[in-house]
């Protein structure tokens, strides 16, 4: 049967028209609910596209704050010269690279490294505050890149006092759902004399520590100030896109 029927007729002035008769008033219905849930079959798909967008921001978010944690507890660790605690934040495979020691590949021997840098005594300060974070969550939420700023204090007491600052360009993975270090880079950028400043000498970046081979050179050859150096960053500029 058709859908609905055309007649022809003629008007008071004899000219021909043609007329639509609908089908029955179920078939007007049935339309309606058909255009009905075309409707909103598409808006339910708009709705669940945007609920897929914020649950992944909310992931983004959350792993932000994360990582931002784990580096946080890093420095909370160094600070009191807590090297086991400091070394469980690194993944099995992780490496660590401080000024210029060279590269320390596995846990266990970033572990070896940490042990290696002294004990939390009397009379002994060794502030590493983190600051300046820009922290970018890989798409697949599996791994991450920061830069992130070490404000130094380095003392003991009636031997030396020293400022420092170290830019880190560090490595994160996601294991079993727990954030870890995959990769710490620390570029020493100076370390001076507190009583002397940097306006009047600088003390040389430490190389090797003695007794302690790398299991790699250096990644990046470079001295610290006076000398001018601009650790490399892992990010474009987020307005011009280089």
């Amino acid at each position: 049967m058709p859908a609905h029927k055309l007649h022809r007729a003629r008007d008071a002035g004899g000219q021909v028209k043609f007329n639509i008769r609908m089908p029955a008033l179920a078939g007007v219905t049935g339309l309606a609910v058909l255009l009905a849930a075309c409707t909103d079959r598409a808006r339910i798909d708009e709705l669940a596209a945007q609920v897929a967008e914020l649950q992944h921001k909310a992931q983004v978010a959350d792993d932000w704050v994360s990582v931002a944690n784990l580096q946080a507890t890093y420095g909370y660790y160094v600070d009191k010269m807590q090297w086991d605690q400091a070394a469980d934040l690194f993944a099995k495979d992780a490496s660590l690279e401080i000024a210029g020691r060279g590269v320390f590949k596995g846990q266990d021997r970033v572990r070896q490294y940490l042990h290696q840098l002294g004990e939390f005594k009397y009379g002994t300060l060794y502030n590493h505050m983190q600051l300046q974070p820009v922290i970018d969550i890989a798409d697949d939420g599996m791994s991450a890149k920061a830069r992130w700023r070490s404000l130094m204090q380095v003392g003991h007491l009636n031997e030396e006092a020293r400022w420092g600052e170290a830019t880190y360009e560090n490595e994160y993975v996601k294991q079993d759902g727990v954030w870890k270090i995959n990769k710490l880079h620390a570029y020493v950028t100076f370390y001076v004399d507190f009583d002397r400043g940097w306006n009047k000498a600088a003390v040389p970046m430490l190389g090797k520590i003695k007794g302690l081979e790398p299991d790699e050179p250096p990644s990046v050859e470079y001295k610290s100030f006076p000398d001018v150096f601009v650790p490399p960053y892992h990010y474009v500029n987020p307005v011009t896109g280089k």
